[in-house]
């Protein structure tokens, strides 16, 4: 078949460089239909479930709508985790499904559910939150005042500004950018929304003897227009509209609730009619100017973030131009940063390896030629994998294209260029230029195929990894078995028919300087091997047991290297109960201080408190999310790399009283999230009922980690401490005065707001909300003078009616399938994740006794995955080692020699190890795939070592002169092979460059091991061979190759001693498929 597929490709040498042309083409077009992205999307199927119910305290949530939602959304088809959060004013139910689920499929049940649900009057019914996954805020922009310090302006003009900048966003901005392809929704967070309020005078009430409930039924009974169909006058017929909406202030003053003796009482009368925002539950400030309006782009599920966010700050250009005077936009978050980062470094580093890699195929070949050929393999094989690219739908990114290592690409086409280089320069028959061409590439088909075969095979068994860690690395094996099947697919077509075409006829092999040199070197070190063989032996073994025993267990271990992402995230924790303006003045003063510290290293900062319009990351008031943009590294003067800088902003902040900080990412923290919940590398999550119990023992646990070493951030989540004003009726005083306990709970509900309706301005739509005037609401005391009226026409005071009591209530309460819970977080610095987990849940379960029954503790965050992507590991790399030996026993057909070269797998690991170990670098999931990558690669130089002293000892050869000559004969491709394959990595291993974290220790294992495994091919394998030696093949074999030529007995292997091939001179080229026979 390889046979004739070489024929083929010579016979028609022309179709083939048009074949490949057009697959070029094919390429080109894919490259440009590409997604690109930073990195996979890795978040799971979720789908978020808003429940808005402004004036309800968490506890009251959890029982009337949490819990229902939950039971009846319960039992869907390929549901994963259930988790939901209850907080002051909404109710989130969090739906996670296993991979492979269809959202839209999903959401259609949930729907369904949903319907089935009753939920008390006046709460709206459960929305969905946008379909988007975790990693869908791709941009963020705030809508301000130009030159406006909101900081320094008087509370009532700040109000009304930030309204006017709010009423903007929502009715001018965020309608156009939804109409852009791609988002799922446009989320607005800040400023002030406005309301039509109708602040009710109790005294006035009183004195016309009217009752909250009267006030209330007549806004709503004289606010609406309605139709009235269609009526005929004459020959026309006249569509009949009723209109009694009101549209101003003026017209909902002049609502009339009753009439008195004859003279009506309007809602003028009883109630002033203000212009007023929204209970809020969360605000936005900016760049230490106090206020802002935040506008959050979503991407769409399964949308290219590049193309969205791009089109995105194109729509945003537009509405810039015809927004008021003095209202500008700023873009303070933006995806495409971090994609055009991150692709640089990818580019770089892809290019700085190709570079490498010719200049040693130009050294090693002696050949311009002959490296020009070759280093077309490489543009040619990535044009190859941009089309199966394209094929599965893989993006470009990091981790799709950070494990490309042209060395490896080229491998097949440097064997088979370097062989028809050595053939034309050693030909006396005066054969045709074709013919010479064709029996070298014959010669070695086998060896390139295998080569190329082997490193693909051990890709496969990284296909199998699932969840985060599949998404993460399964891109990156396809794309590498996409460009090596092009490289092994030219290698036997293009590659013969290029040199057949461009190589001169007469060529001069000279062996390089550098190669005489080395053998120079290598020969007395390889005799002094052969005479101390157990030596050679014994320190090997030596070796291997120290690295396996002493130093891979004390790597230490992590999931993936912390990325970075020219971004940081601060969360900010105060004490529950925190007004929002003190949390506002804080976090100017936080970006203040950060902006004058930092002014070559910060871009932007802003902080987000609390939860936006669509509560896609509900928050207390008393939490903050401070987020950092950072300029590009070479500006910066007082960091070298944002690990750095993240300590120095934690110091520069630590010197600020009060709160608690906690340094992450807006990526990272996103993707902790998605996992368990937690916003931390690692969270003890402690599971219960007795919510008081369970924060006793969380100190406990808090107290515990705090010992270990590594421990940052430490927290426990705050859920308890919110102030409550609780207003409990008294039965028996409303049973006295015959007052309904409904007229005290009318009263209660309108401190905060009674909704009633809606104004039309046009096309815009505010709420109208019943209210009490500021002054019946500023303190306890003060609603305790509100009056009742009594059915007799009494005035009580509302203290008389019912227990008005300050009480410590639950900020937020949390579950987790129906079972409430509390987490205590940790980030871990200067240490590997791995090993802190396992020394904390030792020093937790020592130190910490829990009550039976229902209360116990699991670990979560990022530790979840390592735990889940190790046992997946201990399945998948021994399917590779043995993909490996299985293909080794089909080359040599005897298990002797399959195991001697496979002992180059092993030896490769110890260079890796090693390599980690010196870097200090923790063992990662990144890693374990360098792992596997690096044993295809290791056996690649033992494959061509023992198949070399096979065919020798078939000629004739004794043991050790075989092994010496193909010691030395072999150290020009072995030396090749190794440099090749770790130049190719060497840029990505150093690089510096955004996002180069994941890539470093792949390209660390791959280089220490490809290292190791050469040391070990040219001083151990030798050893090896010749103490567990063969006899000599049975005589069946006799004379010919690992690829079934026959041999002459004198027939030098020596690609530099001259191979002299006597071929028949009237064999003609219709006799092509036949295989070479070789004679003296």
């Amino acid at each position: 078949m390889l046979n004739w597929l070489i024929d083929f490709s010579l016979r028609h040498r022309a179709l083939v460089i048009l074949g490949t042309g057009l697959f070029a083409l094919v390429g080109v077009f894919s490259l440009q239909q590409l997604n690109i992205d930073a990195f996979p999307d890795t978040t799971p199927v979720q789908i978020q479930i808003n429940t808005v119910a402004p004036a309800l305290a968490s506890e009251e949530i959890e029982r009337q709508i949490t819990f229902p939602i939950e039971q009846a959304i319960s039992g869907l088809p390929g549901l994963h985790d259930l988790r939901s959060i209850s907080k002051f004013g909404l109710s989130q139910v969090v739906l996670i499904f296993d991979d492979g689920i269809d959202i839209y499929f999903a959401r259609q049940l949930i729907n369904e559910r949903l319907s089935t649900v009753e939920l008390p009057n006046g709460i709206g019914r459960p929305q969905m939150g946008p379909v988007s996954t975790g990693l869908g805020e791709v941009f963020h922009y705030v809508v301000v005042y130009e030159d406006v310090d909101f900081s320094q302006v008087p509370r009532e003009e700040r109000v009304k500004r930030l309204t006017e900048l709010r009423t903007i966003h929502d009715w001018v901005v965020k309608p156009q950018l939804r109409s852009v392809r791609g988002v799922a929704e446009v989320n607005s967070w800040g400023g002030y929304e406005k309301q039509y309020q109708v602040r009710i005078n109790t005294d006035l009430l009183l004195k016309y003897g009217l009752t909250f409930e009267q006030v209330s039924q007549a806004i709503q009974a004289n606010n609406e227009n309605v139709g009235g169909g269609t009526v005929i006058d004459g020959s026309e017929m006249l569509l009949v509209h009723g209109v009694g909406r009101t549209v101003s202030i003026k017209q909902v003053e002049a609502i009339i609730v009753s009439a008195q003796d004859g003279v009506p009482v309007r809602v003028g009368d009883v109630a002033d009619v203000h212009i007023g925002h929204e209970v809020r539950r969360g605000a936005v400030t900016a760049n230490g100017l106090g206020e802002a309006v935040l506008g959050l782009g979503f991407m769409l599920m399964g949308e290219n973030s590049d193309q969205v966010t791009r089109a995105l700050k194109e729509k945003l250009e537009q509405i810039k131009a015809n927004l008021p005077p003095g209202i500008t936009i700023q873009t303070v978050y933006d995806r495409t940063e971090l994609i055009e980062h991150v692709i640089h470094t990818v580019q770089k580093n892809l290019f700085e390896g190709g570079l490498l890699v010719i200049a040693v195929l130009f050294i090693f070949l002696g050949n311009l030629r002959a490296g020009l050929i070759v280093a077309m393999a490489i543009p040619l094989s990535m044009l190859f994998a941009f089309s199966g690219m394209l094929k599965f739908g893989i993006a470009a990114s990091l981790l799709s294209l950070g494990a490309i290592d042209f060395g490896l690409v080229v491998d097949s086409s440097v064997v088979m260029i370097e062989n028809c280089v050595r053939h034309l320069a050693h030909d006396r028959q005066g054969r045709s230029r074709l013919e010479i061409i064709r029996d070298a590439a014959i010669e070695v088909r086998k060896p390139t195929m295998f080569g190329e075969l082997i490193i693909m095979i051990v890709y496969l068994p990284i296909l199998t990894l699932e969840g985060i860690e599949g998404k993460l690395f399964r891109p990156m094996a396809i794309t590498v078995i996409m460009a090596l099947a092009g490289s092994m697919v030219l290698s036997l077509t293009l590659m013969p028919v290029l040199a057949s075409l461009f190589l001169p006829r007469k060529i001069q092999e000279k062996e390089p300087l550098l190669i005489r040199f080395l053998k120079w070197l290598y020969a007395p070190v390889l005799r002094f091997t052969m005479h101390h063989k157990a030596f050679v032996i014994g320190a090997a073994f030596f070796l291997l047991v120290s690295v396996f025993t002493l130093v891979a267990p004390n790597l230490g271990s992590e999931f993936v290297p912390r990325l970075s992402e020219g971004a940081i995230t601060l969360n900010v924790v105060r004490l529950a109960g925190t007004p929002l303006e003190e949390s506002i003045r804080y976090n100017t003063k936080m970006e203040q201080v950060l902006l004058e510290k930092f002014p070559d290293e910060i871009n932007q900062v802003w902080s987000r408190i609390g939860t936006a319009e669509v509560a896609t990351d509900p928050m207390g008031t008393e939490l903050t999310d401070l987020f950092i943009t950072l300029y590009p590294r070479e500006q910066w003067t007082r960091a070298e790399n944002q690990e750095e800088l993240t300590t120095l902003v934690q110091r520069e902040l630590r010197d600020l009283p009060g709160p608690r900080l906690a340094l992450s990412q807006p990526i990272e923290m996103r993707m902790n999230e998605m996992i368990s919940g937690v916003r931390s590398d690692v969270a003890a999550i402690l599971y219960g009922d007795d919510y008081d119990l369970m924060n006793e023992k969380a100190v406990e646990v808090e107290r515990a980690l705090n010992s270990i070493a590594g421990a940052s951030d430490v927290k426990i989540e705050q859920i308890s401490g919110q102030p409550v004003l609780q207003i409990q009726i008294k039965q028996d005083e409303i049973a006295r005065y015959g007052i309904p306990a409904r007229t005290v709970m009318n009263i209660v509900r309108s401190i905060g707001s009674n909704h009633v309706g809606e104004v039309y301005e046009g096309q815009l739509r505010f709420p109208l909300v019943i209210r009490l005037p500021e002054m019946s609401r500023t303190n306890p005391e003060a609603i305790g003078k509100i009056l009742v009226a009594t059915p007799s026409g009494q005035r009580i005071p509302l203290s008389r009616l019912a227990t008005i009591v300050r009480v410590e209530g639950f900020n937020t309460i949390k579950r987790d399938w129906y079972q409430r819970r509390i987490t205590i977080e940790a980030n871990v610095r200067g240490r590997d994740l791995g090993s802190f987990v396992k020394e904390a849940q030792r020093v937790v379960e020592e130190k910490v006794q829990l009550p039976a029954g229902r209360y116990r503790i699991e670990w979560g965050g990022q530790f979840e995955n390592l735990q889940r992507a190790q046992t997946r590991l201990m399945v998948v790399v021994p399917i590779a080692l043995l993909m490996i030996l299985t293909l080794l026993y089909m080359t040599y057909h005897n298990w002797t020699d399959s195991l001697r070269v496979f002992t180059g797998v092993p030896f490769a690991w110890i260079g890796g190890i090693l390599a980690l170990w010196i870097r200090d670098m923790p063992f990662s999931i990144s890693a374990a795939v360098g792992f596997i990558a690096l044993s295809g690669v290791a056996v690649l130089d033992d494959m061509l070592l023992v198949s070399t002293i096979r065919q020798l000892r078939r000629l004739g050869r004794s043991l050790d002169e075989a092994v010496e000559e193909a010691a030395m004969t072999r150290l020009r491709p072995i030396l090749m092979t190794t440099l090749v394959a770790s130049l190719g990595f060497v840029p990505m291993a150093f690089s510096t460059g955004m996002g180069a974290e994941v890539q470093r220790p792949l390209a660390t294992v791959v280089i220490g091991g490809v290292c190791s495994a050469m040391i070990m091919s040219l001083l151990v394998l030798r050893v090896l061979y010749v103490v567990f030696n063969l006899p000599t093949e049975s005589d069946n074999e006799e004379g010919r190759d690992d690829d079934g030529h026959r041999l002459g007995t004198d027939e030098p292997t020596d690609p530099e001693a001259g191979l002299e091939m006597d071929l028949e001179s009237n064999r003609e080229s219709n006799q092509w498929s036949e295989p070479t026979t070789v004679s003296p």
